[in-house]
């Protein structure tokens, strides 16, 4: 009985997280992973993310037009990032990068830079997040 209790508990914690939606706040979790992992929103739309577990920012690793992107966040703070153009981009956590705490934001449901994003030098754990979370994002995608 508490196998399948801590299976079922396992999956949701462990599988990626998928929204649409126009504007978004994530939450840092506690688990070394953002509430939300696969973010489809349009041009324009904001993006926010909130600390309510400590030890955690927002670091852009790869993505179309990386120099109109804000510089890392600081450490335990809110941030927000306004999309303007479409493409994948790649996010993650500076301190818990290579044990994989990744995102993916899909602007304008647009996939172009997708193979940029898959070849980006990452951990092998973190490499492993990033395949499952392009699953998703291509599994969602119109």
């Amino acid at each position: 009985m508490h196998y399948k209790f801590i299976f079922t508990l396992l999956f949701f914690l462990f599988s990626p997280k998928d929204v649409s939606a126009e504007n978004v706040l994530i939450e840092f979790t506690k688990f070394d992973r953002y509430s939300i992992e696969v973010v489809h929103i349009g041009v324009g739309d904001t993006v926010e993310w909130v600390p309510k577990s400590n030890g955690h920012n927002v670091e852009f690793i790869a993505g179309p037009q990386m120099n109109e992107l804000p510089k890392d966040s600081k450490i335990n703070n809110f941030h927000s990032v306004e999309f303007k153009t479409p493409g994948v981009y790649l996010y993650g956590c500076t301190p818990h990068l290579n044990m994989g705490m990744l995102g993916l934001i899909i602007v304008g449901d647009d996939l172009h830079n997708l193979e940029k994003i898959r070849d980006v030098k990452l951990s092998r754990i973190a490499k492993s997040v990033l395949d499952d979370l392009i699953k998703t994002a291509k599994s969602h995608s119109k």
